[in-house]
């Protein structure tokens, strides 16, 4: 009876969860102009700059825009394994600005363990994942960044959402040496639920005058109305990672029968590489960020990640 009862109880926290994800992206939306007048100023003078023609005589530059699965607490606060893995591009790509300082599961690029009305529970959280990495407990993270996943690719409430982390990675670059009306490069690089989170927030990027373009690692993608305005999406995979794989089934844009959708029209129009990159797991070992395991190659299979996304840029260019 307890047991049911505790089930009951978990499964009631998750409905209710999944009713208040989008409160956080229209609380932004309802609230932008008192709580942001300046940013929000920003964004709308560099929608505008993007129609003007560029007025400095500097050469593009390129940008590389890592945003963190949904293990991530903050920003800087994300699964240790991936802290080498993004020093290690940065050094193979001294062409590319590398940005890591955008957190994809806020609209306002707050962490979790911000001043914000769960902020205690996060950091208590967060203290516990950081003396045992495999916490129960700390799964509770992971829940509350997928649910903004899906917000992010909900078509309701999508664009608030889209809108405001469009808005973070236009900032994040402007911070960097990105000048509205300047024709530079972007790339962004989606792990995990990163992925997703980037897709949307191009159509918000396209829209201030960038070329932008999207590395998904292991992504769990959707069939977003932005991938009409993306250069190019290359989603790197593994066969044994079912997380990735579960996009093409829960989103019906996805699946083959849906040809008019904007995922299998930008299949037919060539702007969706697919690249199988061996036996990986989504996590736990024998992953993207592994630097440990071997393949038959001799490459770590982190190794191998950064060599198959550094050939990709450096062909492109």
């Amino acid at each position: 009876m307890i047991i049911g009862d505790v089930l009951v109880l978990i499964l009631a926290l998750m409905v209710a969860a999944m009713v208040l994800a989008p409160l956080e992206s229209l609380h932004w939306w309802a609230t932008r102009e008192v709580e942001e007048p300046e940013t929000d100023r920003e964004l709308t003078a560099a929608i505008h700059t993007a129609a003007e023609p560029e007025v400095d005589d500097e050469q593009p530059r390129k940008f590389l825009v890592y945003l963190s699965g949904i293990g991530a607490i903050a920003a800087k606060d994300v699964p240790e394994e991936e802290v080498p893995f993004v020093e290690d591009l940065r050094n193979r790509l001294p062409g590319y600005t590398l940005i890591d300082d955008v957190f994809p599961y806020a609209v306002d690029n707050r962490g979790l363990t911000a001043e914000r009305l769960l902020g205690r529970l996060w950091r208590w959280l967060d203290q516990v994942r950081m003396k045992n990495p495999n916490a129960a407990l700390a799964v509770l993270i992971n829940i509350r960044n997928l649910l903004q996943l899906f917000v992010c690719a909900d078509r309701r409430y999508g664009p608030t959402y889209n809108m405001g982390t469009a808005g973070e990675i236009h900032r994040s670059l402007v911070r960097h040496g990105h000048r509205p009306g300047r024709a530079d490069e972007v790339v962004l690089l989606g792990w995990s639920g990163g992925g997703q989170i980037a897709l949307g927030a191009t159509w918000y990027l396209h829209a201030m005058g960038l070329r932008t373009s999207l590395l998904s690692l292991g992504g769990m993608l959707s069939d977003d109305i932005a991938l009409a305005r993306i250069e190019h999406v290359w989603h790197l995979y593994g066969t044994k990672d079912f997380l990735q794989a579960s996009g093409k089934l829960l989103f019906a844009g996805r699946w083959p029968i849906a040809k008019a959708s904007p995922w299998n029209e930008a299949l037919r129009d060539g702007k969706i590489t697919m690249i199988e990159l061996g036996p990986y797991n989504h996590n736990i070992k024998e992953h993207y960020f592994d630097y440990e395991s071997k393949l038959p190659d001799g490459r770590s299979y982190a190794g191998k990640v950064v060599d198959t996304m550094a050939d990709i840029l450096e062909r492109r260019d």
